[in-house]
């Protein structure tokens, strides 16, 4: 059997497994929209979808089209990888997905939270669907960039 180093989860950029790690990540994240993707598509056609107002509407769109933008985004560095088989600048690539990737996870937390407005809006009302917003924004930056960092510098909790 061969042996297999030790997953070290301190690889910095261009060691081995990153890419790895990344694709793996990947798959983390691409669950997240395909299951608010295929909701949002079918909202419209439910019959109380005309009764919402304009702004709610508009809402709904920003969403749909910011987790349309993190499905393509977040499989791009999948789709990119087996295009450009085998891989010249692996360095280069890792960079640019990793890139693509926190876009794409950009686009999916704007997507969560706007969509998390307009579950609550139409729930509870406005006011609810705006507060309901900020701490879903508030919930996303802390848990998906500020922890990260705050551990990534030795911080102890």
């Amino acid at each position: 059997m061969p042996h297999t180093p030790p997953h070290d989860d301190n690889n910095q950029p261009g060691e081995e497994g990153d890419l790895s790690d990344l694709l793996s990540e990947l798959r983390i994240l691409l669950p997240g929209a395909q299951m608010l993707t295929p909701f949002l598509i079918i909202l419209p056609f439910n019959g109380g979808f005309a009764k919402i107002v304009q702004a709610e509407k508009i809402v709904f769109l920003l969403t749909f089209f910011l987790s349309m933008t993190s499905l393509v985004l977040l499989s791009a560095p999948a789709i990119q990888h087996r295009v450009m088989r085998p891989l010249k600048d692996r360095e280069r690539f890792k960079r640019v997905a990793d890139r693509i990737m926190m876009t794409g996870a950009l686009s999916l937390a704007l997507a969560f939270i706007l969509g998390t407005n307009l579950v609550m809006s139409e729930v509870f009302g406005h006011v609810a669907g705006i507060v309901a917003c900020a701490l879903m924004g508030t919930l996303i930056v802390c848990m998906w960039w500020w922890l990260p960092l705050y551990l990534k510098h030795g911080k102890r909790i």
